[in-house]
């Protein structure tokens, strides 16, 4: 049974505040076992594909090591039915000092009131 509106912002709403904690039982609480969430970066053009709970969470602890004070502000969320569209802005200072100031957002899918598709998106602010 699909979860209402307002159920699935209030999932969303827990995911970020999980993230934001960097407590990632608590994200992974909310997603399926075979989820999939495609990052804003990786080897192919689409960004990093992970696959299940076991992927994500290894990556999660892996950004957050490398980015401590890593957060999420100014969440703007968009719900229809089993999709929603989050966009954000991502603070944080990385290990090697580069300040994290991007704005991005998020392209959900949910099953049974459950994340089964993250894919992130982001604008990185450079030189060029």
């Amino acid at each position: 049974m699909p979860a209402t509106d307002d159920a699935t912002l209030r999932t969303i709403e827990a995911v970020v505040e999980a993230f934001n904690r960097h407590d990632i039982d608590a994200i992974l609480e909310h997603f399926t076992d075979d989820c999939v969430w495609i990052m804003a970066s990786g080897p192919a053009p689409s960004g990093r594909r992970c696959a299940g709970k076991d992927e994500i969470r290894r990556v999660l602890a892996e950004r957050f090591a490398i980015i401590p004070d890593m957060r999420w502000v100014d969440c703007t969320n968009w719900v229809n039915g089993e999709r929603a569209v989050s966009e954000w802005t991502v603070k944080g200072t990385a290990a090697s000092g580069e300040r994290l100031d991007w704005l991005g957002c998020d392209l959900w899918e949910f099953q049974g009131g459950l994340v089964a598709k993250k894919d992130t998106y982001w604008k990185r602010i450079d030189d060029g």
